[in-house]
């Protein structure tokens, strides 16, 4: 079961506040543990929805851009990580995990499961298993 954890923003992150040497740290050192374990497969943290952030409304198959920054930082992300584990549990484990200076001890997350090839079902057809396993490919390689 995949599972990303997702960071949520707050004043600091969406001012550009850069993490201080300790977090850092502390971030590598929780990464490392979850490589270790064979659970992480990636992970990021966002710049600031001034820099370069944008949100993009279809209506009517139209898209409109509206750019950053926005206001609301309880809505948006400014980091993820992605894992891998046998269960909802063993994700919340990790989550716990989560370096508590981080924040200032006052961090907001949310997991949410991930999509997988066979929730979708039938629908799902060899065809297209093909193909996503080619597009995966080709992004794979371009590192």
């Amino acid at each position: 079961m995949k599972f990303m954890i997702i960071r949520k923003a707050d004043p600091e992150t969406e001012a550009g506040a850069m993490p201080t040497a300790q977090l850092v740290s502390d971030m590598m050192a929780y990464n490392k543990a979850m490589i270790d374990a064979g659970v992480m497969l990636d992970g990021m943290g966002l710049k600031p929805s001034a820099s370069g952030g944008a949100r993009i409304q279809f209506a009517g198959g139209k898209p409109t851009v509206v750019d950053g920054p926005f206001a609301e930082t309880k809505e948006l992300v400014a980091g993820f990580t992605l894992i891998q584990v046998a269960s909802r549990e063993e994700a919340l484990e990790w989550v716990r995990r989560w370096p508590p200076i981080d924040g200032h001890g006052n961090v907001a997350l949310e997991l949410r499961q991930v999509y997988e090839a066979e929730d979708f079902g039938a629908e799902f057809t060899p065809e297209i298993r093909q193909q996503e396993a080619l597009l995966r490919e080709r992004a794979a390689a371009r590192g």
